[in-house]
């Protein structure tokens, strides 16, 4: 017989009780480490109310924050027919698989019309859990064919970029991308028409050095970073240190390279005004 017995409290209750589970309901806050309550996070936009830290969010999360209300979700049905054959660690198309299970996409880009405050307009907003929102030949397509609607409709397009770069499984295809858009966004701005890009964090590679710098006005959210290479490959390619918030939103507004760094509540009332000052009242 033993001398000492332990109940096994942890975990149970009186008959009768009910059960409280508390697992996911709280999340620290990356940028000052408080804990938050899961449900005031979400209140906010996913901006920490404390340190007004900008988590990353979703593509249709970014859709739901811009648009009135219902929009249209166009070109769902495009995937890649993976060009190379690619495999690494695993073959392409198997992850290409895993990634469209994961999401419930196609691709990492959702593109969209609607009305914002009551202006229709063309979205087009990154997914960066697709592949690290990288820009494969199915983003190109998506953003050309995004354009040439706004052409044809005379409508405001608006791109929302967060992703690491061109699609690596696809190669110089996904390099073609840069000068695919470029061209289109050409000639977006020879019929005139206004186009808002909307880097977030991480907006970086060849997204960077093509459509995502291409705007009538260029703005980000706070503590983005944005660039070509990360700051980490710089520093070895260059062997020196760099400045603090280097290639983060306030930093590249300082330098010239934005037009302003906007809040994530304060987004959509931001380009709604933008989008008066360029195209005239609704």
């Amino acid at each position: 017989m033993p001398w000492f017995k332990r109940e096994k409290t942890i975990g149970t209750l009186e008959a009768g009780a009910k059960s409280v589970r508390t697992e996911g309901l709280w999340l620290k806050c990356e940028g000052c480490r408080q804990i938050i309550w899961k449900k005031d996070l979400e209140a906010n936009h996913q901006v920490c109310p404390k340190c007004e830290n900008h988590s990353r969010i979703d593509a249709a999360a970014r859709l739901a924050l811009l648009f009135d209300g219902e929009y249209e979700v166009l070109d769902a049905g495009l995937t890649s027919s993976d060009p190379l054959d690619f495999v690494d660690s695993k073959p392409y198309r198997e992850r290409l698989a895993s990634m469209r299970s994961a999401t419930g996409l196609t691709d990492a880009l959702i593109s969209a019309c609607g009305t914002l405050e009551g202006r229709p307009v063309q979205i087009c907003s990154m997914e960066p859990k697709f592949i690290g929102g990288s820009m494969g030949c199915v983003v190109g397509e998506k953003i050309t064919r995004a354009i040439e609607r706004s052409i044809a409709q005379r409508a405001p397009l608006i791109i929302v970029s967060a992703s690491g770069g061109a699609r690596m499984q696809e190669g110089a295809i996904s390099l073609m991308q840069m000068a695919k858009i470029s061209g289109a966004l050409m000639r977006l701005d020879q019929a005139a028409i206004t186009y808002i890009s909307v880097l977030t964090d991480q907006t970086t590679g060849g997204v960077t050095a093509s459509f995502a710098m291409l705007g009538d006005l260029n703005i980000a959210e706070p503590g983005a970073l944005i660039g070509f290479a990360g700051p980490r490959v710089i520093e070895q390619t260059i062997r020196q240190k760099l400045p603090d918030g280097f290639q983060r939103s306030e930093f590249l507004l300082k330098h010239g390279m934005l037009d302003d760094v906007v809040p994530r509540k304060e987004l959509k009332p931001y380009i709604a005004t933008a989008l008066r000052f360029f195209c005239g009242p609704v």
